[in-house]
């Protein structure tokens, strides 16, 4: 009995390298084609099984083809249910609005409106711009070093990193950049409570200085944890500092919740943390269920912006919203967001016990289930803290050992030197203490081969 050959990996690879776009970014780093995929697993075309630790940049909540999604799924295409209705509403969209609204702190809740937008958390950036900007009649926006929202147009301009921007001729307008809490690599070169105490002073200072060159701003938007900018989650007294001046001052306080939101970082939300109420939350990811499906959920003041305003064809994705939510019940009776907590901590308990036996780790952080390790260089000169340069080359040397040992970690941050773990929310111990194992091994080879020790 003949069986059909095998096409390898190569085969998938260069096709896409010959019809895809330039702009194509993962598959240079992570070079499979995949074609099995099953909760923290995938297995390419050759048969290889690899640990996701990538989990859709933080989509797949539940890990690849969970049953209660694959069931809602299949629920929905057995039950002659439309596919697509724009925003007409069905059964199916108030389930999910009821869901996700009683997954949100009361507080908020009880006050709050919902959009629908396009399917990406980009589109839903876009559209908290316009409902800020036409409820203040404003039209500066305040956003932060490291920032990342996104590649569209507006999104694109409240982003940090310069890269994608250099070619990009007239961004929005009137976007101005505040400094993050970013111990590490303090802007004001004192790390810790200093330094966060310094930096909300700052953000004070600027609202509050008439020659600032800042008009009056329509919105503050901000990520609990920066995701993309290297995994740097903001101290909940900085947060608290952020939400009370801007409520004192009435500009409302957009949370992007796109890659932190349900469970991800040990609360259903990451603003949970510090106990604070945001005026708008940004949603995607998650919420889907792995489906594509992007909301923003606001304060009714806000309110005052037109039929029609914001728009978009895929707004109301039926299977998305099955999906999610089975996905937003299975966490929250589940108490999933418990187990990222925990696992999370097993997971920064380990990698910091790795960095003890390297030379190259400079910090690891992060809340819950979204971690990162940030690679420096020690055999140069650290700065006035101690802070040593980023060391983009052996972390991308890092990333290649994993993934050769069957591992899938990204790598984000300042010149792409954090290595970046959103593995699902329902981790096992089993598992983090066998990636940490893989993440020990293939470290101490890349420094072997950079560092020659």
């Amino acid at each position: 009995m003949s069986h059909a050959p095998v096409i390898q990996n190569a085969h998938y690879l260069a096709n896409q390298e010959h019809r895809e776009s330039n702009a194509r970014s993962y598959p240079r780093r992570i070079p499979i084609a995949i074609k099995e995929a099953s909760g923290i697993t995938v297995k390419d075309v050759e048969g290889k099984v690899y640990i996701d630790c990538l989990s859709g940049a933080g989509t797949l909540a539940l890990g690849h083809n969970h049953p209660v999604v694959i069931e809602a799924i299949q629920q929905v295409l057995n039950s002659h249910l439309p596919l697509h209705t724009l925003d007409i509403t069905t059964p199916v969209k108030d389930e999910f609005v009821e869901e996700l609204f009683s997954s949100l702190p009361e507080e908020f809740a009880s006050r709050a409106k919902i959009q629908f937008c396009g399917p990406a958390g980009a589109d839903a950036v876009e559209a908290a711009l316009k409902l800020v900007k036409t409820a203040t009649g404003r039209r500066s926006i305040l956003s932060f070093h490291g920032a990342y929202h996104g590649m569209t147009h507006g999104a694109l301009s409240l982003t940090g990193n310069v890269g994608p921007k250099q070619s990009v001729a007239s961004l929005m307008p009137d976007v101005h950049f505040l400094p993050y809490p970013y111990s590490y690599r303090c802007p004001f070169n004192q790390g810790g409570e200093l330094g966060e105490q310094i930096g909300h002073q700052y953000v004070q200072h600027v609202l509050d200085d008439p020659e600032s060159g800042i008009v009056s701003p329509a919105g503050l938007i901000m990520e609990i944890v920066q995701g993309e900018g290297g995994v740097i989650p903001a101290p909940d007294n900085w947060v608290r500092q952020i939400r009370s001046i801007t409520r004192e001052r009435g500009i409302p306080l957009i949370v992007d919740e796109v890659q932190t939101g349900l469970g991800r970082t040990g609360k259903l939300f990451a603003f949970e943390h510090a106990d604070i109420i945001p005026d708008v939350v940004i949603l995607s990811k998650a919420i889907g269920g792995s489906l594509p499906l992007a909301v923003v959920v606001y304060d009714k003041s806000l309110d005052q912006w037109a039929p029609g305003a914001h728009a978009g064809t895929f707004r109301g994705n039926q299977m998305a919203m099955a999906a999610g939510i089975a996905t937003i019940r299975f966490i929250r009776e589940n108490k999933l967001e418990t187990n990222a907590a925990q696992m999370g901590n097993r997971l920064i308990s380990h990698l910091k016990e790795i960095q003890k036996n390297s030379s190259s780790i400079g910090e690891v952080r992060g809340r819950g289930l979204m971690v990162g390790v940030e690679i420096v260089n020690t055999q140069l000169k650290s700065n006035a803290i101690g802070s040593y340069p980023a060391y983009p080359e052996l972390a991308r040397q890092i990333q290649q050992e994993c993934f050769t040992r069957g591992l899938i970690l990204e790598l984000g941050g300042r010149y792409g030197s954090v290595v970046r773990f959103l593995p699902p929310l329902l981790i096992t111990e089993e598992q983090v203490d066998h990636i940490c194992g893989i993440f020990d091994e293939a470290v101490r080879a890349a420094e072997k081969k950079w560092l020659h020790t």
